[in-house]
């Protein structure tokens, strides 16, 4: 069975050749997806299933489980936000209102642009410094809706 070629082929098969024939290597290949593609293509999980083996349902399930994998296109750039219950009362949700009017997405959304996607997070772990969005790794706490805007237009 033959896939139809895409954009993301080539990639796709460049990174499968660096796992052919080891073992055990399925959530360090599917990062390595998601960092070159930004999410994990269909074409992806078939091809990972035809090269190596390995079952649709289990690739599926560990793309699926993860929140570092998506199985959907994300931007360019990835913003969390914090909405555990330290950034909660410390106005988690204001900066989650801030950021949806912002970029105009919801979590789970990725600007037309595709510039910025949005997701919500149950803790990101520094509790002190909420409100805490985290962008492409970084953190930043302490925010308030007023220095959003300056926050996010430094992401090209």
């Amino acid at each position: 069975m033959s896939l139809e070629k895409t954009e993301f082929s080539e990639e796709i098969d460049r990174i499968i050749d660096k796992y052919t024939g080891e073992k055990g290597v399925l959530i360090q290949l599917l990062l390595e997806m998601q960092k070159e593609l930004r999410w994990i293509p269909k074409e992806a999980v078939m091809r990972i299933n035809q090269r190596l083996k390995i079952p649709v349902s289990e690739i599926y399930r560990v793309a699926s489980f993860y929140t570092a994998l998506s199985l959907k296109p994300r931007g360019r750039h990835l913003v969390r936000i914090c909405l555990g219950t330290a950034c909660y009362v410390r106005g988690g949700t204001r900066i989650l209102d801030s950021v949806e009017r912002l970029l105009g997405i919801k979590p789970s959304e990725t600007t037309s642009d595709s510039r910025f996607s949005l997701e919500t997070v149950n803790c990101l772990g520094c509790c002190a410094l909420g409100p805490v969005i985290e962008l492409d790794g970084q953190y930043y706490g302490r925010l308030t809706p007023a220095n959003l805007g300056e926050l996010l237009s430094k992401y090209k």
